[in-house]
């Protein structure tokens, strides 16, 4: 359940990491309002306070969100952005997991 758990937040702080730093960039783009600089700072700070949640703040723990975060942006590749992601994309995804998943569970 602890590794869930440790998931769920890994996630969640992905998805705030990346809507804090999408947001800009829809205003810089002209997609967007001024405005969105609002809920971004917003996101941001919860990505900061989550960050603070993680079991250690440590080089490991952060590693193995970092290959959590690349999971989130390929998902956020296809789902937002409507690009479907290629080959290279699942490999990478599957690459940075399997070394997370070294670093994090080596040290058991």
């Amino acid at each position: 359940m602890a590794v869930a758990r440790t998931f769920g937040l890994f996630f969640a702080t992905a998805i705030a990491e990346l809507l804090g730093c999408y947001l800009p960039l829809l205003w810089l783009s002209g997609r967007g309002s001024a405005w969105l600089a609002l809920p971004a700072a917003l996101s941001l700070m919860v990505f900061v306070w989550l960050l603070t949640l993680h079991p250690d703040a440590s080089g490991r723990v952060y590693a193995t969100y970092g290959a959590i975060y690349i999971a989130t942006a390929i998902g956020w590749l296809y789902f937002v952005d409507g690009v479907t992601p290629s080959w290279n994309d699942y490999v990478g995804v599957g690459l940075a997991l399997a070394g997370a998943g070294t670093i994090a569970l080596g040290q058991r």
